[in-house]
């Protein structure tokens, strides 16, 4: 059954209420209402996880969906937006960047089905008839319940890119400050034919990021090198990443059988519980290649083919022993399984009378990547040195995005994406 509903983007955590974004404000995928869960930007029809990108007049539909955690009727509508290189809102008036509306309501949801935690799963897909757009860039998608603006409930980020840039990347281990060691490096290749350009310096942004990591992303690169159609980033520290190491897993399809990293499956007559089998963390061990999704996850549950709406809930308990606490920093779950957000939701607490950092997160049944990463105080970006170890070895997904604003624009085409891994 499907009804009236606005749709909202979700997150696999719960967030504390806060006001919404004002100008000049970097948007980021979140979850901002309490009661939303699991909030996915996917390509339509598809359950595997990517990176929420579409080529500008492509044939790629994007959905969006999440779940509300009950099944109380609720009104959302969404708000499309414009976005310059650094997820600021952009000059764009709505009609040079969309045909047709830049609002709607989320009319199609379902309740859940014989699950122990009721809720309702919303979604929507973007471009669709009423809303198509027609210019490159990043874009968010401002969700928010009974016709207030002001009332916010999630955002979810993703980006059109025209594909009319070529971009070449070398991924190498021996970096500008060590030889096959704990970092990696990019140089990269961008050509500037077909733009016309008065100030490559100016007019060209290109991003970089790690894994789909916001912390430790790369912007405000300048060319190493210009030619007469080509700007080239070669030898650049800036481009020098930790190498970390690959993604712990765990899989939660199931509530009676033990999945991949799972201990124990506790009913305590109300919740599902999950607790992970104790993680422990040695830097110095060796390098030891693993199967990993990059930091994402894939909803799944057993026995049915409707995870959307037949999926349980479950708390998810995390544990890292430490002889002592980290007094310099705090101790954060990194992935999608968070949003790649460094905040109250992903930060571990220390027990001291078990002596270890633990953390319980409320996820719909699946098989999620996570990783511990450590924030030293007054920083915003993270480092695996401490909690994984860093390899050169690691499998990682670099994303480098070359954004194009020419003299007097008033916003970024994105005219180039590449990923390497």
């Amino acid at each position: 059954m499907r009804l009236n509903k606005t749709l909202i983007l979700l997150a696999s955590v719960i967030l504390s209420a806060t006001s919404s974004y004002t100008y000049g404000t970097s948007y980021q995928t979140c979850v901002i209402g309490d009661n939303i869960k699991t909030l996915r930007i996917r390509y339509a029809g598809s359950n595997m996880p990517e990176r929420p990108i579409i080529n500008l007049n492509g044939e790629d539909i994007l959905e969006i969906s999440f779940d509300e955690l009950s099944h109380t009727n609720h009104q959302y509508s969404y708000t499309l937006l414009h976005l310059n290189a650094d997820w600021t809102e952009s000059g764009l008036m709505s009609t040079e960047y969309v045909d047709g509306f830049t609002t709607a309501d989320i009319t199609d949801y379902e309740y859940s089905l014989n699950t122990q935690q009721l809720y309702t799963h919303y979604r929507f897909e973007l471009p669709n008839e009423d809303m198509h757009i027609k210019a490159s860039g990043n874009y968010a998608v401002k969700i928010y319940e009974d016709g207030d603006i002001d009332n916010v409930v999630a955002y979810a980020c993703f980006s059109v890119s025209e594909q009319t840039t070529d971009i070449k990347v070398n991924l190498r281990h021996n970096t500008d400050i060590e030889l096959s060691g704990r970092y990696q490096q990019l140089d990269i290749d961008v050509s500037t034919e077909g733009l016309r350009l008065t100030n490559p310096r100016e007019e060209i942004h290109v991003y970089v990021y790690q894994n789909g990591r916001q912390d430790n992303m790369v912007s405000k690169l300048v060319p190493t090198y210009i030619e007469s159609n080509r700007l080239r980033y070669m030898n650049q520290r800036q481009l020098i990443f930790e190498g970390g190491n690959e993604y712990r897993h765990f899989d939660i399809n199931s509530v009676y059988i033990l999945g991949y990293g799972v201990n124990k499956v506790e009913f305590d007559r109300e919740y599902y519980h999950a607790f992970l089998f104790e993680d422990e963390t040695d830097p110095t061990l060796p390098y030891t290649t693993a199967p990993d999704a990059n930091g994402q996850y894939v909803i799944n549950a057993e026995r049915t083919d409707y995870d959307d709406t037949e999926g349980e809930y479950m708390w998810v308990h995390f544990f890292m022993p430490k002889s002592s606490p980290w007094f310099d920093g705090s101790v954060y779950i990194l992935g999608d399984i968070c949003q790649n957000r460094l905040d109250a939701t992903s930060r571990m607490e220390y027990d001291n009378e078990h002596k270890a950092y633990y953390k319980s997160l409320y996820l719909k049944q699946g098989a999620y990547d996570y990783e511990y990463v450590f924030v030293p105080k007054w920083a915003t970006k993270g480092s695996l040195l401490r909690t994984e170890g860093s390899y050169w070895q690691t499998s990682n997904e670099y994303t480098v995005y070359v954004y194009y604003r020419s003299f007097g624009s008033r916003g970024d085409r994105l005219t180039g994406v590449y990923k390497v891994q």
